[in-house]
């Protein structure tokens, strides 16, 4: 025996799979947008590479199932970012052996071209960057961070679960300890 639907039912079962569909388009695009940035953050907060890459696949499939349910979110970027600090600091906790950050790291990068003197120099400043972002209090590097990754101060604030106005106090303190700590000799 078959089932036979009336023409209305499968108008709605195809403007489900539609939206579905978009749905799913949506989410791909934002992946594609800001997985690498995302990626960055959880690495900047202290995750392992596979952990960082695991957690940012994590980030968007709560996206998905989020945005499958109905919810509205209003600032997509911003409600991905949040979702990777939560689940980032979560993972770090659970880790709790977090890495430091290695200033050689740039070294080994560096563009093999530039004199032994310019690389000094270049490694130099690293260092000096690298301390000066060290002595910034945990949320001050959290708001670089992000501001870094291109987000505005609002998405910044959502993220993190501060005001824009704190955002910007935050940001113009590490601004100025940086300012302070990359112009003092060694």
């Amino acid at each position: 025996m078959y089932f036979h639907a009336p023409e209305e039912q499968w108008d709605e079962v195809l403007r489900l799979d539609r939206a579905k569909v978009t749905l799913q388009d949506k989410v791909t695009r934002l992946y594609e947008e800001a997985r690498d940035d995302v990626y960055r953050y959880l690495l900047l907060l202290g995750l392992t590479p596979p952990q960082a890459q695991e957690a940012a696949q994590e980030v968007f499939l709560r996206l998905y199932v989020t945005l499958s349910k109905g919810e509205e979110i209003h600032s997509p970027r911003g409600w991905i970012f949040r979702v990777a600090h939560n689940l980032g600091l979560k993972l770090r906790a659970k880790n709790s052996a977090q890495l430091p950050f290695d200033p050689e790291l740039e070294a080994r990068l560096r563009d093999p071209d530039v004199s032994h003197e310019q690389s000094l120099l270049e490694r130099e400043r690293w260092i000096l960057l690298h301390r000066g972002i060290e002595s910034l209090s945990e949320q001050q590097r959290r708001c670089l961070f992000l501001r870094m990754e291109g987000l505005r101060y609002p998405e910044i604030g959502e993220a993190l679960g501060i005001s824009a106005s704190s955002v910007a106090e935050f940001l113009r303190r590490a601004i100025a300890r940086l300012r302070k700590v990359c112009h003092e000799s060694p």
